[in-house]
């Protein structure tokens, strides 16, 4: 238990300066494109080692899924750091997705708040609607799947928040995958704008640094108490 703990101790300072590192790389372009393309996936590789070593971890499963949910992340970030491979990090992403979403019903059915998740389906629906004059056609029917299950994750996030409440054990656990759900969703918005409607000032900062953010408060998820 003590080598786990010191394990995860080091990967939770580990992990956030490497994504820092991948973010300089990506805002420095060309000068920092081996930085970006060496930082980028370690980081991701140290946030998966930081929810499998977390102490007390909300269940076998939870953290099962969510290392699952990292190591296709970790595919995707592989593949949308080449031309061309859109579509191949599109579905890894929307794999991750679906892992998470597994994770997120520890304790708490699909769906237990209708209203949540249909809050969740308009949000996609109003992004994907702002995104479509600049989707290919060929992309179109992805970007809607991959649009309802990034938001269905957000969703079933906060719904863990909500049917949880204050008092149970595992309240903490779904506040921080809540919050890191809420910024996927952000982080995912940026990009997609960015490659459907045009150029984001500081794009590689604001995509990069969300996307980092959000993994991290997932990561972070996976032990069940609130302390740090």
């Amino acid at each position: 238990m003590a080598d786990t703990r010191k394990a995860w101790d080091m990967l939770s300072v580990l992990a956030p300066v490497v994504a820092i590192l991948a973010i300089a790389g990506a805002a420095f372009g060309a000068d920092g494109r081996w930085l970006y393309l060496i930082a980028k996936p370690l980081a991701t590789i140290l946030l998966l080692g930081f929810a499998w070593f977390a102490p007390l971890p909300v269940s076998p499963r939870y953290r099962r899924a969510i290392a699952i949910g990292l190591i296709w992340s970790l595919a995707g970030d592989v593949f949308l750091m080449f031309p061309g491979y859109f579509v191949f990090g599109l579905v890894a992403f929307l794999i991750a997705h679906l892992a998470y979403i597994y994770a997120f019903t520890e304790g708490v059915p699909l769906f237990a708040r209708p209203l949540t998740s249909i809050g969740g389906l308009i949000l996609a629906a109003v992004i994907v609607s702002l995104l479509w004059p600049g989707v290919p056609e060929a992309l179109r029917i992805p970007v809607i799947a991959y649009g309802v299950a990034l938001s269905t994750m957000a969703a079933q996030a906060i719904t863990r928040v909500q049917v949880l409440g204050r008092t149970n054990p595992l309240a903490a656990s779904a506040r921080f995958a809540a919050i890191g759900a809420c910024i996927f969703m952000v982080s995912d918005t940026l990009l997609a704008y960015g490659r459907f409607r045009g150029e984001l000032p500081l794009a590689a900062v604001l995509v990069l640094g969300t996307y980092y953010a959000a993994q991290w408060f997932i990561a972070r998820s996976v032990r069940r108490d609130g302390a740090t």
